[in-house]
């Protein structure tokens, strides 16, 4: 039986690199790919394209990966830009939002780091905190200057959960975000919370088809068994697809 494949939609360097001057190059981090193949599944790198063709990706992958990178643009749920919102990409969100619906009708499995949490929930009609200064919550530091493998923050896991199979009840995790979640999206529920009351995982509702995390496992999971379990379980929920 064939290994399952991932789809990682890639982020975009829009500066110029050294190679052949090359501007807006796509790009997926290797910490991630290194985390899927670790787990048994193989990588595909999705480039940008327009919104219109992002259907047209669903049958060549198993699972669906949503990684980090840019602030989601807010417009998508509602709002007009915060003073300090980070850097957008809009091409970048529409093509995830349209991918991303497209392998839910589809019924693979999905798994979000960070952005890719935020993008799926703004891209299911929920809302984002555009910089944690706007949560009156907020009293952590979750944009850490430690580097980035090691864990910074505790979480706690909400018990009967998916994500508390995985991992436990608590977990210490790294944390590298200005943005977070403020209204959970339909179909989705929180099922894990920093000390502070933050949001940093969220799950489906009515199944497994969702999984998503505000930290960054890919960074940590050659070193915590909690943060390698969390591919693993894409990777088992994405053979279910072959």
């Amino acid at each position: 039986m064939r290994k399952p494949m991932i789809a990682l939609p890639a982020d975009t360097y829009t500066e110029a690199t050294s190679i052949i001057n090359l501007r807006n190059a796509a790009f997926a981090p290797d910490p991630a790919i290194k985390a899927i193949t670790k787990s048994g599944g193989l990588p595909i790198v999705l480039p940008t394209v327009a919104a219109e063709n992002a259907a047209s990706y669903v049958d060549l992958f198993d699972g669906l990966l949503l990684l980090g990178g840019f602030d989601v643009d807010p417009t998508f749920y509602g709002q007009e830009p915060h003073f300090e919102l980070g850097e957008t990409f809009r091409k970048r969100d529409l093509f995830e939002i349209a991918l991303l619906r497209a392998t839910i009708e589809a019924g693979k499995p999905i798994m979000g780091i960070c952005r890719g949490l935020q993008l799926i929930n703004a891209g299911l009609g929920g809302t984002l905190y555009q910089d944690l200064s706007e949560d009156p919550t907020a009293r952590l530091k979750h944009h850490q200057l430690a580097p980035g493998n090691l864990p910074t923050h505790h979480v706690n896991v909400h018990e009967g959960s998916q994500l508390q199979k995985l991992v436990g009840n608590r977990i210490y995790i790294n944390s590298r975000h200005h943005q977070s979640i403020h209204e959970v999206a339909p179909g989705l529920k929180v099922v894990a919370r920093a000390d502070d009351g933050v949001i940093e995982a969220v799950e489906s509702i009515d199944s497994n088809q969702i999984l998503a995390v505000q930290w960054h496992p890919e960074n940590m999971f050659k070193h915590t068994p909690e943060s390698q379990v969390i591919f693993k379980d894409l990777i088992d929920r994405a053979s279910q697809q072959i």
